[in-house]
């Protein structure tokens, strides 16, 4: 927590308007690194083309991911809103 902390202190903060940006676009590093991890863990298993290989297929993977979640999360959000009940008042 105190990492956190110290790291909220040393940068401003985004206005709320980004949100729809920045939620995507850390989902998307995030889910990229993990999956393009995995199928090269895979394919390669660890060897020393291990690192090159996955940060090749991560970068590639992003560049598909970011913008399709960019127009994906609209239908997202409104498929979600169908499905859970909307939270008491």
């Amino acid at each position: 927590m105190g990492l956190l902390v110290r790291l909220r202190v040393s940068f401003r903060r985004l206005p709320a308007r980004y949100a729809a940006i920045v939620m995507p676009l850390v989902l998307s590093l995030f889910m990229t690194c993990v999956v393009s991890a995995i199928a090269t863990a895979r394919s390669l298993g660890m060897t020393a083309a291990f690192t090159h290989t996955w940060m090749a297929a991560w970068g590639l993977s992003w560049l598909i991911a970011f913008p399709t979640l960019l127009l994906v999360m609209p239908v997202v959000r409104r498929v979600v809103a169908v499905i859970v009940e909307p939270p008491a008042r």
